[in-house]
């Protein structure tokens, strides 16, 4: 068995892996996971006025945390769900799913799992489901299948689709190859028979039939054996060797018979 097809399988441990990931995330509490989430906002927002040489107060880069961390909660949630598409789109991939199927059954997969992962935040203590969660996660997915659909293509145009074109091309030059041997291997079995045949003298041991001569030593023959018997025979020898046209032959009657019959 091939080492592909154990392989194959591990394909899924990405999207596994995500998974886990966003269920861990949604199983915080709503103290922990807006903590975290403000950290982060926080980090960017230092970062952002270092790299631009702003002297912040430590309450102008509050005040900025608390209004971008909002849209980095969202924007976590679609980045999330961006990669859970890209890991499950892959092992469908490998296992040969392609076009409108793999969009749908990626689609099914993840907002599914949106939908399953929001059920599970009403469980959790301070947090609670939210259609408009499912729908930025949707906006996320979505984004994933276009990055996918997309490598896909380039994938065809630039590897795929030339190295099928070199294939074809080699195909067809080895079938062109193999019509040309055939060919010449027709002409020099034809040019042999030929030669066979020409070399071959007509006569009764051949496989080539000459009626003319074949008739011609039948009744010479014939004519031998009825000498050496006494038998007086209608015919001489000049007659006999006189009797080489084609308007005398018979397939049943010898050519002296036939003339002993036409004088009498």
């Amino acid at each position: 068995m091939k080492v592909s097809t154990f392989l194959k399988p591990l394909s899924f441990i990405p999207a596994l892996l995500l998974m886990y990931m966003i269920y861990s995330f949604s199983a915080q509490s709503a103290v922990d996971s807006s903590a975290e989430s403000y950290g982060i906002s926080r980090k960017i927002v230092s970062t952002v006025a270092t790299v631009t040489n702003q002297s912040w107060d430590e309450w102008q880069i509050d005040e900025k945390t608390a209004a971008i961390n909002p849209y980095v909660r969202k924007g976590a949630h679609m980045t999330e769900y961006f990669l859970l598409a890209v890991a499950v789109s892959f092992p469908l991939y490998v296992y040969g799913v392609r076009g409108i199927l793999l969009v749908l059954l990626v689609g099914l997969i993840c907002v599914g799992y949106a939908c399953g992962d929001e059920y599970h935040q009403s469980f959790v203590d301070g947090r609670g489901p939210s259609a408009r969660d499912v729908g930025i996660d949707s906006i996320g997915v979505l984004a994933g299948i276009m990055l996918v659909r997309l490598m896909g293509w380039s994938a065809r145009v630039s590897v795929t689709g030339p190295r099928i074109a070199r294939k074809q091309r080699r195909m067809q030059e080895e079938l062109d190859r193999r019509e040309e041997e055939l060919y010449r291997r027709e002409k020099e079995l034809y040019r042999e028979e030929r030669e066979k045949y020409s070399r071959l003298s007509f006569s009764e041991d051949t496989k080539i039939y000459d009626p003319y001569k074949v008739t011609r030593e039948r009744n010479r023959s014939v004519y031998m054996e009825e000498r050496k018997s006494g038998y007086p025979s209608p015919i001489s020898e000049e007659d006999l060797d006189d009797q080489d046209s084609s308007d005398e032959l018979s397939e049943d009657i010898p050519l002296f018979r036939r003339k002993k019959y036409r004088n009498n």
